[in-house]
């Protein structure tokens, strides 16, 4: 069966490319959060938004971080930012806002 002009828009994807993304709205809230580039050795090369989805993608599949799907950061990019992140407590400061 091929596809027509009036299938096609019944299978439109119109979210994110994994159902663990972040959406506009959740990054805008999420990004406050993130800490400052360093002043010192090499700009940030990463989005840390696709750092966050990566790290999502993770925890909702539950894979292992070699699994990591190749549209994200590498793996150890991601693992690298995770427990960074963890050991500056950043998770526990955006779980416990309010907002």
């Amino acid at each position: 069966m091929a596809w027509t002009e009036t299938t096609r828009q019944h299978y439109v994807r119109k979210s994110s490319r994994y159902a663990s993304d972040l959406t506009d709205r959740e990054w805008g809230l999420i990004v406050p959060f993130m800490p400052e580039a360093r002043r010192l050795g090499r700009p940030h090369t990463t989005s840390l938004r696709e750092v966050v989805n990566a790290i999502l993608y993770l925890a909702s599949a539950g894979c292992q971080w070699r699994m990591l799907p190749k549209d994200f950061p590498p793996f150890t990019t991601v693992q690298g930012y995770f427990y960074e992140w963890r050991s500056m407590g950043l998770w526990t400061r955006i779980n416990h806002v309010s907002f």
